[in-house]
């Protein structure tokens, strides 16, 4: 297995879900009103530690991830599904670095450590949050907002532990001062 130890990706978050504008229709409800439902939230990225990876190369091959968007608001008050996260395992001692501010975004210290690194886009509102007294039959709805996206640069730490044993005036430190 070769060692990889810095690799850039791409990360989206989920679009979030648009809300409907509909109406109830029934034969004997008159005046139904607005039961239009909100969209759904879209998906997360999420990072986290794990002791049993001990290298980046499983990021090699793919460098897009993006977390599913949130559906669609529907009528008769239904929401729509909530996307669903995406979750990157990566080795601990990783830095997570944004590639265009060169800014350190996380640090994965410790095993099964969680880090949000792009949040989903919110849902949008159907039309029956709209409804007030004097507009009663509101013929809009939201848009759901879009997720976030990033370039970074996950970069693993590099942890080596080194002992020299020997006698006074053999060269230990020059040793080390030449590496």
């Amino acid at each position: 297995m070769k060692f990889i130890d810095e690799v850039e990706i791409y990360i989206k978050s989920g679009d979030g879900g648009n809300g409907v504008a509909s109406f109830r229709r029934e034969k004997f409800v008159p005046f139904g009103g607005p039961d239009g439902g909100n969209g759904g939230k879209g998906g997360d990225v999420i990072i986290v530690g794990d002791e049993g990876v001990n290298t980046l190369v499983h990021f090699r091959g793919k460098k897009n991830y993006e977390a599913r968007s949130g559906d669609s608001g529907r009528g008769s008050q239904m929401d729509g599904k909530t996307g669903d996260d995406i979750v990157l395992k990566v080795p601990v001692g990783t830095l997570i670095y944004n590639t265009e501010t060169d800014v350190v975004i996380a640090d994965i210290t410790t095993h099964e450590q969680k880090e949000i690194l792009c949040i989903g886009g919110r849902g949008g509102l159907g039309n029956m949050n709209f409804k007030t007294s004097k507009n009663q039959a509101p013929k809009h709805a939201q848009e759901g907002e879009p997720g976030q996206t990033f370039n970074l640069r996950l970069e693993l730490k590099l942890i080596v532990d080194i002992a020299l044993v020997g006698l006074q005036n053999a060269g230990k430190t020059t040793l080390i001062s030449r590496f």
